[in-house]
């Protein structure tokens, strides 16, 4: 029972939620893709204007974060998730037929708007599902998605910016990219958005792929791990309980940090591997390899995290990979020295990122309390996102970015740190919660505590 449990979520759920995430994430990033193919050319955009429209995306992208997560129970994530994916799918292919600078800032602000809530809210619903110590890998797996879609991306680019047609070669990155099959109008993500409405289940009660017996065994799990512990409907109290929780706070900084890394590497790695001396065509195949190799590091660190329960530990060894990458990129004029540090530095951030997602689904309850703590870590995420599109974009004169490499290393050595302090943190609870532990009957604890009852042991 418990293998046939697990490998079912995996089989019918996972797939879905890794490709909603492939898409998003492709969705938001093949602009740096287009930005090499032509785009910021043929729209005569400054690179202060191609930072404002990386910017628009991320304004309406944070405010609806937290109202989407607390909506996603009520509304029902089968629902609420395939709708965004069908309606982003559509705008994100209009991309492919602006023909003004305003026209793409439009197509940006409305994509940010649909796309916000699906990070923090495929978190959410996976807790649904799994049981804190199963979360990792499996939100590394539908993150790793990313990774993937950077490598995708650099491989199509690279054969679409060669078609010969009437439109610019990157506006068919935008259209084609979306169908995955060269076909126009972004079929395939429509058609997955229409197919998800079907096939993603509300929760493990409603799950057609599960027998009663199993469904039993599942919830029993989530019990006992004390993540389905759910207060009876939504309540603002449990929202400010969650601004109250140090490690939401000491995460959020790290979520930052991690942010502003990871989408400076995400918008601009094909910009930084042409300062390097490639051509255009060259530097979209050059951005496959460092993205491969960031999924596989991520997924093996996720088992590694999930096995022996070392999120902490994972979160500063991988932002240490980042240290080391930035350094070597900063410190040496060898282009081929500076291109391997983009392995480590894309490695780094795209296995810090699912663990902190992970970290901070862990260790916060009930329901309501988890949702918020998981939104203001990817508000913080995202906030970093914004000062990724100005470090790189206008703020540091390419090919050498000298001040966002320094900036970069800078927040990384902040992620390994603030990883630190919250690991520190979350053991020395864990140890006060055993001596309560050893005093106090079950039975006798005050009821409502969530993650603040000395049963509930966070995830180190």
């Amino acid at each position: 029972m418990e293998r046939k449990v697990w490998r079912k979520i995996d089989m019918y759920v996972l797939p879905i939620v890794a490709m909603f995430y492939l898409l998003s994430f492709l969705d938001r990033t093949n602009v740096a893709n287009a930005r090499v193919a032509g785009l910021q050319a043929n729209l005569r955009m400054s690179n202060k204007q191609y930072s404002i429209a990386l910017t628009v995306t991320y304004v309406p992208y944070i405010v609806a974060e937290l109202p989407s997560n607390l909506m996603l129970k009520a509304v029902g994530p089968n629902l609420m998730l395939p709708t965004m994916l069908t309606l982003w799918g559509l705008i994100t292919t209009l991309q492919g037929v602006v023909t003004s600078y305003s026209g793409l800032l439009a197509c940006r602000f409305f994509i940010g708007l649909l796309e916000g809530g699906l990070f923090p809210g495929l978190v959410l619903y996976l807790s649904y599902f799994y049981p804190r110590y199963k979360m990792n890998l499996r939100v590394s797996t539908f993150f790793a998605s990313a990774s993937i879609s950077g490598a995708f991306s650099g491989i199509l680019a690279f054969g679409i910016i060669h078609i010969d047609a009437k439109r610019p070669g990157w506006a068919w990155i935008f259209i084609i990219e979306q169908a995955y099959v060269s076909c126009d109008l972004g079929i395939f993500t429509v058609l997955f958005g229409i197919f998800s409405f079907f096939a993603l289940p509300r929760s493990v009660d409603k799950a057609w792929f599960f027998t009663p017996e199993e469904k039993n065994y599942v919830n029993g799990k989530l019990l006992e791990d004390n993540t389905q512990k759910d207060e009876d409907s939504f309540s603002w109290r449990e929202v400010l309980e969650a601004t109250k929780l140090p490690q939401v706070w000491l995460l959020a900084i790290t979520f930052f940090l991690d942010g502003a890394v990871l989408y400076s590497l995400a918008y601009f790695s094909p910009s930084i591997i042409q300062g390097l001396g490639f051509t255009a065509a060259k530097a979209q195949l050059l951005s496959v390899p460092p993205f491969a190799v960031a999924f596989a590091v991520a997924i093996f660190s996720a088992y590694l995290s999930d096995r022996y329960h070392c999120r902490g530990f994972v979160v500063i060894i991988s932002s240490i990979l980042c240290v080391i990458g930035f350094a070597m990129f900063l410190g040496s004029r060898s282009h081929h020295v500076q291109y391997g540090s983009l392995f480590l530095s894309i490695g780094g951030t795209y296995t810090t990122a699912p663990t902190l997602s992970a970290w901070s689904s862990n260790n916060a309850a009930p329901q309501t309390r988890r949702a918020t703590a998981i939104a203001i870590g990817f508000i913080m995420t995202n906030l970093g996102g914004i000062l990724a599109t100005w470090l790189l974009g206008s703020l540091s004169a390419a090919p050498e970015y000298t001040s966002a490499t320094i900036t970069l290393l800078i927040f990384s050595v902040a992620m390994a740190f603030f990883g630190g302090l919250n690991l520190l943190y979350l053991w020395n609870q864990n140890m006060k919660k055993a001596e309560v532990r050893k005093r106090l009957p079950r039975e006798q604890e005050k009821s409502g505590l969530g993650d603040r009852s000395a049963w509930f042991i966070y995830n180190l």
